[in-house]
């Protein structure tokens, strides 16, 4: 199983809906009774204006997305769908050099607002808190990296008051992440009993490891920090042997982090389950949009360009599905 992570308020790709344009022409100009009357006329069908009577507005049925007439009609009205995410997990989602959101889920959601016709806007929240925020109706899904677990979709987990419907997209395991040259000599789970592990609060990988401790003679000790950035900085100044992690965010971190100098991943991958997209059990006809729509994109070739930019290709999978975790 695996985890996920932070970002504040960001809006990512997408283009507004198109403006209803109305065009002005005078028509004529002709003398009565001595008074100049100029008549203008406007562009108009269907007994008046381009849309239903609303000033000229167009209806929601004029997007060219080929997918919007599946979204729920709050979300064609807004043409938005509020993205809840945590944002400092690259390469899956993080701040880039210019402060912008950048990763996996963005690109994802950049392809996705081009089939639905409306913007994904990402914002930043703790990852425990995110499911909890959805169910509020502070977003409307959760794009972060999380876990297709039943825990999760029962709300039995701390992480997922009310529980949640996982529109699954990615398939990746947890990952052991230790200093570079592995000094401890750690190869396994096993070989954590009685040392200190750090990562991150409220994911399957601290699930992971406290199911590992449990197997121990002596157990781990285990460092849970809000951000995964604060647990591989326990790894780096050596307060702790490891971080258990996501094998994408694992395997990025050993690559980027000191130009590969910091870290190293060891061992293989363990638990590999889905990802899933979050929406509320209340909001079917959304999460079915967005099956739909990932669906699309996994047979147009987006989703593919997309993971083998990121490198994580051998995460993908073949269709979209619902509730797939165990």
């Amino acid at each position: 199983m695996t985890a996920r992570t932070t970002r504040p308020l960001s809006t990512v790709g997408g283009s507004p809906r198109p403006s209803a344009r109305r065009r002005l022409a005078a028509v004529g100009a002709v003398v009565v009774a001595g008074s100049l009357l100029l008549t203008a006329c406007g562009d108009q069908t269907d007994g008046g204006g381009d849309g239903d009577g609303d000033g000229g507005k167009k209806t929601e049925s004029a997007n060219a997305a080929p997918l919007h007439d599946k979204l729920p009609a709050d979300i064609r009205k807004a043409g938005v769908i509020k993205v809840g995410s945590d944002i400092a997990y690259a390469p899956i989602e993080f701040y880039d050099e210019n402060d912008q959101v950048a990763g996996v889920d963005p690109d994802l959601a950049d392809a996705l607002e081009k089939q639905l016709g409306v913007e994904f806007k990402f914002s930043n929240g703790t990852f425990d808190q995110l499911v909890l925020g959805m169910n509020s109706g502070r977003f409307d899904i959760v794009m972060s990296a999380m876990t297709d677990t039943k825990e999760r979709q029962q709300g039995e987990s701390e992480d997922a008051q009310g529980g949640a419907d996982f529109v699954d997209y990615f398939r990746a395991g947890s990952a052991i992440l230790v200093k570079k040259g592995n000094p401890e000599g750690i190869e396994s789970l096993d070989d954590l009993c009685g040392r200190t592990v750090a990562l991150q609060r409220g994911t399957a990988n601290e699930d992971l490891a406290e199911e590992q401790s449990e197997k121990c003679d002596k157990p781990i000790k285990i460092l849970a920090f809000e951000k995964d950035t604060d647990a591989l900085l326990q790894v780096k100044q050596g307060r702790a042997v490891a971080d258990i992690n996501d094998y994408p965010v694992a395997a990025y971190n050993a690559k980027t982090s000191g130009g590969g100098g910091d870290f190293e991943v060891v061992g293989d991958q363990i638990n590999a389950a889905p990802y899933g997209i979050a929406v509320s059990k209340k909001n079917t006809e959304l999460r079915d949009a967005i099956k739909a729509a990932l669906d699309a994109i996994i047979d147009n070739g987006e989703y593919q360009k997309v993971l083998e930019k990121w490198d994580v290709a051998g995460a993908g999978v073949e269709e979209a599905t619902v509730n797939g975790g165990e």
